[in-house]
């Protein structure tokens, strides 16, 4: 019973404060579409890989599209960003000088980052992932499409849900925490109460005189 408790307490502790070194896990999640004046602004482009283990060459273009120009989206695109080969490329434009590539080293976050944002960079914006995969003699593609539409403001607008969920982040990391200690402390008190039962066993069973142990029958004499 006491290794028990002992490898329960163990296990506790490794689960805390061992850090197994694992993959990240891939989330699509949308990007943001309000941009600050004079502000960075990311444009976050998530494309995941269903199996990570498969080689791909992987090729992401960036394009952008006035805001006026929305119904006719055809002529007025243009093309402001490449990344292929591991090479980032600033194409001539509006933006050439003011992109960087904010995207990860397994090519599944694909983001770029627009600094010293202006009004004229509101519009709509296209990322573009093509994907080609290593099967011996056989290479089949994929291909996905995101668009952002993004406004520039002056100032930035307080976004009272986002708020709300750091809070309950928090509340929630403080109150798992709590639980963790209560339950280590719940451990060692477990063990330490079994120890002394044990170590009260033995005594008592050393305080016997010979004869009875050799004999529990036998009467007690004091």
């Amino acid at each position: 019973m006491i290794s028990q408790y002992r490898v329960q307490l163990q296990t506790l502790i490794l689960v805390i404060f061992v850090v197994h070194p694992s993959r990240p896990v891939c989330v699509d999640v949308p990007s943001e579409t309000e941009a600050v004046l004079g502000k960075p602004m990311r444009l976050t482009c998530i494309s995941c890989m269903k199996r990570e283990e498969v080689k791909a060459k992987t090729r992401v273009d960036w394009y952008y599209m006035p805001k006026e120009a929305d119904k006719n989206i055809t002529s007025e695109r243009t093309h402001i960003y490449r990344y292929e080969d591991s090479n980032p490329v600033d194409l001539e434009g509006p933006f050439q000088g003011r992109l960087k590539w904010n995207g990860s080293q397994d090519l599944q976050d694909v983001s770029i980052l627009i600094q010293n944002v202006s009004y004229n960079d509101s519009g709509l914006y296209e990322c573009t992932v093509l994907r080609e995969f290593e099967f011996g003699f056989f290479t089949p593609s994929f291909s996905k499409t995101k668009n952002i539409m993004l406004n520039v403001k002056e100032k930035a607008t307080d976004d009272t849900t986002a708020i709300y969920s750091e809070i309950m982040m928090y509340v929630l990391l403080v109150f798992l925490t709590f639980w963790l200690l209560v339950e280590m402390v719940y451990c060692y008190r477990k063990i330490s109460k079994s120890d002394e039962q044990a170590q009260d066993t033995a005594t008592n069973y050393l305080a016997i005189p010979s004869e009875q142990k050799d004999n529990p029958a036998a009467p007690v004499t004091e």
